[in-house]
């Protein structure tokens, strides 16, 4: 039997932004619920991934926990009635349906915008936090180095990484594609997120947009990003008046309420227009504040992939980035067949180094200590060539399927069951 490797997916493709937002999790979020599923719930193998367009959980265990990680969730997120949000859940309680899942959300194939960067890191970030709470177990850990593997030859095989198509791209293209009849647009950036210091540095970057200002409630966060990309610094307190001079406003500011409200806008007194992009999950922008005058906001589901060379070019390297992935999850599938049989591999060690050394206790007062020393060597070198046949059968049945027989065979003939460890 495979690891009994499952995923809970709550993603963009089933769930709309307003109930994404609800189940998000940051940093702090995702490492207390990572304590209740390993601690409360006894759940090994354990990654829980929060992004902007999903909130997963991957877990090893022999039944379907789903139910109970969702009613975690919402205890964690005080949802008094998450059952209601059940069948925006996707449900993966196959150990193949699971690994292929992370594969591809890892690699960015299913990905909001196709090939995105960021979520690789997301990944990186998430199994981080999963050792620091030593919930990752041996599966977990050789399925994300392999994973890290195949992102490494996605890079450099293919073209799928080529040019800059992301989330935070896709929104440089949006405020490009809104501002593309303002001269010298004026855009402020409140707030430094993971997608909002990327959108920064793309701001940078760009030769359209030359008078860009970050606003972060801790200046020197955003002294060092504006030091980085070439862009001016806004005292939290002048936000205000930054955002009466800007053309567009980005926010990427991370709380649970909305921080841009209908009544801060209004104040505003928007005699052009003016653009609000929110990148944020939750949202901090109120939805009321597109009511405003003036004002049109986009959320992170407006921000659509556009229809560049670059994303052209990831979208025809997806077949070879999929044959990447199956050459990476054969070889991860013979590992963890290979796993099946270990435990037996070493019962039959140990069974016959029993044998090897009550035969050494027997004759070992006959001999001189060099004599026992020679003797010591021959007979472990014999052990060893006596066990490498058994040892490559067991391997090759395990590639066939057709390990448990053999199994069965080598536990009855060593009566393996009764062998003392001797690790």
């Amino acid at each position: 039997m495979l690891q009994p490797f499952k995923a809970v997916s709550l993603s963009f493709k089933k769930a709309p932004l307003e109930i994404r937002e609800l189940i998000a999790l940051d940093e702090a979020a995702c490492r207390r619920f990572l304590h209740t599923l390993h601690h409360e719930l006894g759940l090994s193998d354990l990654l829980v991934l929060s992004t902007c367009n999903r909130t997963e959980v991957y877990y090893s265990a022999e039944r379907d926990q789903s139910p109970a990680i969702i009613e975690a969730l919402g205890q964690l997120k005080g949802l008094a009635n998450i059952s209601h949000y059940f069948p925006y859940f996707d449900i993966l309680d196959e150990h193949a349906d699971a690994v292929r899942h992370l594969f591809e959300v890892a690699m960015g194939l299913d990905a909001q915008v196709v090939g995105d960067l960021q979520i690789s890191n997301q990944v990186k970030q998430a199994y981080q936090w999963s050792a620091d709470e030593d919930a990752a177990g041996p599966f977990l850990h050789r399925v994300l180095h392999t994973v890290f593997f195949t992102n490494k030859r996605v890079q450099q095989e293919t073209s799928f990484r080529d040019g800059a198509a992301s989330t935070s791209y896709a929104a440089l293209e949006l405020v490009e594609e809104l501002t593309g009849d303002v001269a010298n647009p004026r855009v402020l950036v409140v707030g430094l997120g993971e997608i909002g210091a990327d959108v920064c540095r793309h701001l940078g970057d760009s030769k359209l947009f030359t008078d860009v200002t970050i606003c972060n409630r801790t200046r020197s966060k955003a002294e060092l990003l504006a030091e980085e990309c070439g862009l001016k610094v806004l005292n939290f307190e002048d936000l205000v008046q930054g955002m009466k001079d800007a053309d567009v406003i980005i926010s990427s500011i991370s709380r649970s309420e909305p921080f841009f409200t209908t009544e801060m806008v209004e104040r505003l007194d928007v005699l052009n227009y003016k653009f609000f992009i929110d990148l944020s999950v939750p949202r901090s922008i109120e939805a009321d504040v597109e009511n405003v005058p003036g004002v049109l906001v986009y959320n992170i589901d407006a921000i659509h992939s556009k229809a560049s060379a670059a994303l052209e070019r990831r979208l025809a390297a997806v077949p070879q980035v999929r044959a990447i992935i199956e050459e990476s999850l054969a070889g991860l599938q013979d590992w963890t067949k290979e796993m099946m049989v270990s435990p037996t591999i070493q019962k039959l060690k140990n069974a016959l180094e029993q044998i090897r050394l009550e035969e050494m206790d027997r004759f070992q007062k006959k001999m001189t200590p060099e004599e026992a020393r020679r003797v010591d060597d021959i007979t472990k070198s014999l052990m060893q060539k006596v066990l490498k046949m058994p040892v490559l059968q067991l391997k090759a049945a395990c590639k066939r399927g057709e390990a448990d027989q053999l199994i069965d065979v080598l536990t009855d003939l060593f009566d393996l069951e009764r062998q003392p460890d001797l690790a």
